[in-house]
């Protein structure tokens, strides 16, 4: 295996980083103002009701609409992922990692993609919006690697006649509720610390920054990652945050 190493920051300072960043600042233009579902078990679902992101310097630009949850739906996603979890977390250690590096792989060939999105979403400058892109490329090379480190257990200290080790088991179904200032990399590696270890997630990010992670969830689904592991329900945090934050089959948030 390729010993891991961060993802480099992009050279703005050459040129032909920078009009590369342009063609993909142009090709976001082109895909603005669309409509996202949600993804539960796999389906594909569109509610009348919906969450629109607009453009933080730019009111007047819609950067998209995702469908809207309700506390129905989530409940619906819930059960998803618990059904999903039972198969899941009986799946080899190294074909949970692989999806991962598959997910990396997309997302570096698609590195100024994701980052123009950050500059439109979330403001970023393309400085801060590179550094955001290539954390979550980090994020999935790092824990796709320490699930293969921790896989059968890691040794402690024995007693003559003694071996003793520890190991990790997944625990069941996770809530994801990301953050609107770090939309990609956080969003993305608190969700995946929790796939790649043997957990089915709900995500539920930031209101103001949710067609970033609609555009991530596709990514994990190219990789191959199965349906129902991955849940997309973007909400109120009134409503179906809280409802997913007390409900009893929830595990870990």
């Amino acid at each position: 295996m390729i010993p891991y190493k961060h993802e480099p920051f992009t050279d703005f300072s050459q040129e032909e980083n920078k009009k590369a960043y342009e063609e993909a600042l142009a090709l976001v233009q082109g895909y603005l103002g669309q409509d996202y579902p949600l993804v539960i078990g796999g389906e594909k679902i569109t509610t009348e009701d919906k969450i629109t992101s607009y453009n933080p310097a730019d009111k007047q630009e819609v950067i998209g609409r995702v469908s809207k949850a309700s506390q129905e739906l989530a409940e619906q996603a819930m059960q998803a992922a618990v059904e999903t979890f039972e198969t899941w977390k009986k799946v080899k250690p190294e074909v949970r990692a692989d999806v991962l590096f598959k997910a990396a792989a997309i997302i570096r060939r698609r590195k100024h993609e994701f980052s123009a999105l950050l500059t439109k979403e979330a403001g970023k400058p393309m400085n801060e919006a590179d550094a955001d892109t290539a954390e979550a490329i980090d994020f999935l090379e790092f824990y796709a690697r320490q699930m293969l480190q921790i896989k059968d257990g890691v040794k402690v200290e024995s007693r003559p006649g003694e071996f003793n080790r520890y190991g990790y088991i997944p625990l069941g179904v996770g809530i994801i509720i990301s953050p609107w200032n770090f939309p990609l990399a956080i969003m993305a590696g608190t969700t995946v610390a929790a796939i790649v270890t043997g957990n089915t997630v709900l995500l539920k990010p930031a209101s103001t920054t949710p067609i970033v992670a609609a555009k991530f969830v596709e990514v994990m689904e190219e990789a191959g990652l199965p349906k129902g592991v991955l849940n997309f329900v973007p909400g109120s945090g009134a409503e179906v945050g809280d409802y997913l934050v007390d409900h009893p089959k929830t595990r870990f948030i």
